[in-house]
């Protein structure tokens, strides 16, 4: 008997989008969604720009130049904790979908019904 493949939810936030975090000891920060990837139990988690910020220990090499000590780079968060900003009412939006005239479907906010630009 084979197994059936679990549906997969399409991510509705895209690179480049500006987002309010609404959870987490970033609670209430916006930034840009750098990258979107799925993990092992297929959801998706987003790497904000400036949030969930992570010191990693890295050993030197001076073979190739490096020098070594701690450094400060941005972690993945899920994407539940994350919300579009909405720049008109100056607050978190949701998602929704619509066709155009020549059948395209973009994506608007739902509170105001203003299509998504593509750069935040």
């Amino acid at each position: 008997m084979l197994k059936k493949k679990p549906s997969l939810k399409k991510c509705k936030i895209k690179k480049d989008d500006i987002v309010h975090i609404l959870s987490g000891k970033d609670k209430g920060k916006q930034g840009v969604v750098l990258k979107i990837i799925r993990d092992k139990t297929n959801q998706y988690k987003v790497m904000v720009e400036g949030i969930a910020i992570k010191k990693k220990h890295v050993k030197g090499n001076p073979q190739k130049q490096k020098t070594g000590g701690i450094i400060k780079k941005e972690s993945f968060i899920d994407i539940s904790n994350v919300a579009i900003f909405n720049k008109d009412t100056s607050k978190h939006d949701k998602i929704a979908y619509k066709k155009t005239d020549n059948k395209k479907k973009v994506r608007i906010f739902k509170s105001n019904l203003k299509e998504i630009s593509s750069k935040g």
